[in-house]
């Protein structure tokens, strides 16, 4: 039979506390595959940690070498194409462009009406293409994005002055329109498919720690599954048994006429009615631990919660929610934070309303979202369906009610009813 402290604290807790594995003044490191490594660091550890530090440090300075790299080539373009008999105008123009390409980040649309002029009347067409490209990327199709494409084409279209421009063909003029086209299109397509790569790895990085976070609740659920079972084990077994033991002692002890056998018979029953008190311990603490030693969310949290979800949420809270069990808050807490991880995994942008009603007798937690805005829908992320049956699982163990499921309006909705009626104690 485990002890109080197994069951409260776990077995690497019981080890570590009867001089197992861990030795005095040694100091432990528990690497990420679970395996204990008595201060001795792996080469898998030291190689792993020197990666994330030179990560850190080019992800500082990425940026800024590429906003030199696109300077750079801007310059290069110009000053490759440079004539001797050009005007100083066109000089100007085109140092311009180059200058504003430093700025393309944080003014985007600015940046491609400065460059434009730089085209038109100078060299610098890579400066133009190069901001109509992060234009893109940052607006998308937007209406800048339209208009900067149009001045982008009508500077390779356009040839400056107007009267060699007026001298040419329509055959010339033709072949023009059709290079303005790719010398516009180009950068936009690049710029579009720059965000979309930016936007995939976000939420394959987000699908990764939901599925961890799914494998996580799930394993909770099972060793809390496990624990229950555990105790209801020995409360009906076990608990029994004991008890008719104590009885059986206390009738001894009354009916024998020999001392010894009373005294006997007595401490039969005061160790058995020891050992129901220590069994009830254990039973309540099997029932109630999480598993872990790490700190539970509570319902206060939920506000932060809700405002940090990435989509347009309200919440509402009513009732006495302070003084709700431990387990019951925490699990609270769980179902909304996987329902609205749901919501935005599967329904981007959907309005959701967050409702949390306790009474005296029950706590209702629900969390509606309505149909997804079309414009805002990025697809639908594969899930490995964990969530939902850890919620199931969790609200089980608690004596509650799970429902999940489509509304009539085409939203989703998950709805959790705990009891809080304490059940009569053994």
């Amino acid at each position: 039979m485990p002890s109080v402290m197994t069951a409260q604290y776990g077995e690497d807790r019981r080890i570590a506390d009867t001089g197992g594995p861990t030795l005095a003044g040694n100091a432990v490191e528990r690497l990420p595959s679970g395996r204990v490594n008595n201060g001795v660091p792996t080469e898998r550890v030291r190689r792993a940690a020197v990666l994330e530090a030179l990560g850190r440090v080019l992800g500082r300075h990425r940026q800024l070498a590429f906003d030199a790299g696109a300077v750079g080539i801007a310059a290069l373009d110009v000053w490759l194409r440079v004539v001797p008999e050009a005007e100083t105008y066109n000089y100007v123009l085109s140092v311009i462009a180059v200058a504003a390409v430093a700025l393309r980040r944080r003014f985007p649309f600015l940046v491609v009406l400065i460059t434009v002029p730089g085209f038109l009347a100078g060299w610098a067409q890579l400066a133009a293409m190069i901001a109509l490209g992060t234009l893109a990327r940052r607006k998308l199709l937007s209406t800048q994005t339209y208009i900067a494409a149009a001045l982008v084409w009508l500077s390779r279209f356009f040839l400056w002055p107007p009267g060699e421009f007026l001298a040419l063909d329509w055959k010339t003029h033709v072949h023009d329109a059709i290079y303005g086209c790719i010398v516009a299109g180009m950068p936009i397509a690049i710029g579009l498919l720059a965000h979309a790569r930016e936007e995939l790895s976000a939420r394959i990085t987000e699908l990764a720690a939901s599925r961890e976070r799914e494998r996580m609740l799930h394993a909770h659920a099972v060793r809390a599954d496990e624990r229950a079972r555990l105790a209801r084990e020995m409360h009906d077994v076990v608990s029994h048994q004991v008890s008719l033991i104590a009885m059986q002692a206390g009738a001894l002890r009354m009916a024998a006429a020999d001392p010894n056998a009373k005294q006997v018979a007595g401490t039969i029953r005061m160790l058995s009615t020891r050992t129901l008190d220590e069994l009830r311990q254990l039973v309540s603490v099997l029932r109630t631990t999480s598993g872990d030693d790490s700190p539970q969310p509570r319902i206060e949290e939920l506000p932060q919660l809700v405002s940090t979800a990435g989509i347009p949420a309200t919440l509402t809270v009513q009732g006495p929610v302070a003084d709700l069990p431990a387990p019951v808050s925490g699990a609270v807490y769980r179902t909304v934070q996987e329902a609205l991880t749901n919501v935005r995994k599967h329904a981007f942008g959907a309005p959701t309303s967050v409702l949390v009603l306790a009474d005296a007798d029950e706590l209702l937690v629900e969390v509606r979202n309505e149909p997804p805005d079309g414009s805002l829908d990025c697809g639908t992320l594969p899930s490995g369906g964990h969530g939902l049956v850890g919620l199931r699982e969790r609200a089980a163990l608690l004596n509650g009610e799970f429902e999940a499921g489509p509304t009539d309006g085409g939203g989703f909705m998950v709805r959790v009813t705990f009891s809080l009626v304490r059940p009569l104690d053994t």
